[in-house]
């Protein structure tokens, strides 16, 4: 299928020139060694791929024995893999094979490595994984300064209208996004590609069952397939985490259905704090299985300065996943039950899942997710909730933060917003609601259908 990802891949290829290995991040099964492989295939006249999981142990051992005989180690490398590698005629050529190591946290010294590899220049180098940061990953070596890192997500709305056959819809919507005005007679056509794509969701081998069969039973099969690895690496690799990781994993859907959707650590255990939990949200955030995202106490620029951390919401990584995840007491998601999501006739909190699809799409489209909570006792125009804040990528005097609202229902209320742009307008940048409804302009507010985010 195909993805953006490879155009970054090209551009790695053709404007570091083997200076640089790439590192590509990215949770577990959402296509990281499908795409490399396929890069590898259509770019170079040959290439390596060492995936670590499942590797020969005496592979690991080569990097601690050859590292001081490269021609040994690529010897080595050659015969395991079977494959011939070419090296660089001259410093400047562009490299006529690519080594490929795969889940590279499995062995962190072929990542230490990397310094070494690149500096001898004969290849280019990919690295994939998840699990990147953990301490276990990255203890006693050194991380090379030799690697460029890209982080790569579910497919977006735009890979699935791809793979849905159509390459048309998405540069219309931009069009339409550019000069404000609404999709009209299209925007129904746009919206329930949407909610197809709320509800697959962004896996790739969901998407691939989705559009070779339409049979979302065979769909939910594949995504359940997924849960049981995330719960599965979380009791293999999360350590002296484990009790914890998997607590906050099983209770998301519970926290997300809450009007508030703030996690409560109370829910989890009496009288919890932060700092107990603190590593075992973040190994689910460096496994890409969960999106954080932090309170900031000031809608202005530098949303990371006013971060507070201690108060978070959590969204699944993928919304799909998070269907199966909530509807999941017998098992499996009935055709029935995803009918009834499709055609918006299922009587649960929707919102949960509109907003948890937001935050995907505001994540892939390279966002870091914050939102806005004020209260006071005393003073109800102090208090208010914004879902999330924005920062346009630049800066005009102080507007640069933009505040969004996510609604679900055809009848709704913007009254936070209000009070924020109030209370903070002069420092705004232009406000959002993104509901189900067409695009218009009203009172100084930009209301967008859920399709659009991804251009914001």
């Amino acid at each position: 299928m195909k993805r953006k990802i490879y155009q970054q891949l090209l551009d790695w290829k053709h404007n570091r020139h083997g200076e640089v290995a790439l590192l590509i991040e990215g949770a577990r099964r959402i296509g990281k060694s499908y795409i490399v492989e396929e890069f590898a295939k259509n770019e170079y006249d040959s290439y390596l791929l060492i995936d670590f999981s499942r590797v020969n142990p005496k592979v690991i051992e080569f990097f601690d024995l050859y590292l001081d005989d490269l021609d040994m180690l690529f010897t080595s490398l050659e015969l395991y893999g079977k494959k011939k590698l070419i090296p660089r005629k001259n410093p400047t050529d562009g490299a006529s094979s690519l080594i490929i190591f795969d889940e590279i946290q499995f062995c962190p010294r072929a990542r230490s490595a990397i310094k070494h590899l690149v500096a001898d220049h004969r290849f280019d180098y990919i690295e994939t994984g998840s699990l990147i940061s953990i301490k276990k990953n990255v203890k006693d070596i050194m991380l090379p300064s030799e690697e460029h890192a890209i982080e790569m997500y579910p497919m977006d709305f735009e890979e699935f209208l791809w793979a849905m056959g159509d390459e048309m819809m998405m540069p219309f919507i931009k069009m339409q996004f550019e000069k404000r005005k609404p999709m009209e007679a299209f925007h129904r056509k746009a919206l329930d590609y949407f909610r197809q794509y709320m509800i697959v969701g962004g896996m790739p081998q969901a998407v691939q069952t989705y559009v070779d069969t339409r049979d979302f039973d065979k769909v939910d099969e594949r995504k359940r397939d997924i849960l049981g690895i995330y719960r599965n690496d979380i009791r293999k690799y999360a350590d002296n985490q484990e009790t914890k990781v998997a607590a906050i994993f099983e209770e998301l859907p519970g926290q997300l259905q809450k009007h508030e959707k703030k996690f409560r650590l109370a829910d989890l255990q009496s009288h919890a704090r932060m700092r107990e939990y603190s590593e075992a949200f973040f190994w689910l955030s460096d496994a890409k299985i969960i999106n954080c995202c932090y309170n900031s106490t000031e809608p202005s620029i530098g949303l990371k300065l006013n971060e507070e951390r201690t108060t978070l919401k959590c969204y699944m990584g993928d919304t799909g996943l998070l269907i199966c995840h909530a509807f999941d007491e017998r098992g499996i998601v009935t055709s029935e039950l995803y009918q009834k999501l499709m055609f918006d006739k299922l009587e649960v909190n929707e919102g949960m899942l509109v907003e948890n699809i937001v935050a995907q799409m505001l994540r892939a489209a390279g966002h870091k997710l914050y939102f806005f909570s004020k209260y006071s006792a005393k003073e109800a125009d102090e208090r208010m909730e914004i879902d999330f804040l924005i920062a346009k990528p630049t800066i005009t005097s102080r507007h640069n933060i933009s505040p969004i609202e996510v609604k679900s229902g055809s009848n709704y209320t913007i009254t936070s917003l209000k009070k924020c742009i109030k209370k903070y307008g002069k420092q705004l940048a232009t406000p959002y609601v993104l509901h189900d409804k067409d695009l218009k302009v009203e009172d100084g507010i930009t209301y967008l259908p859920l399709y659009m985010t991804p251009l914001l």
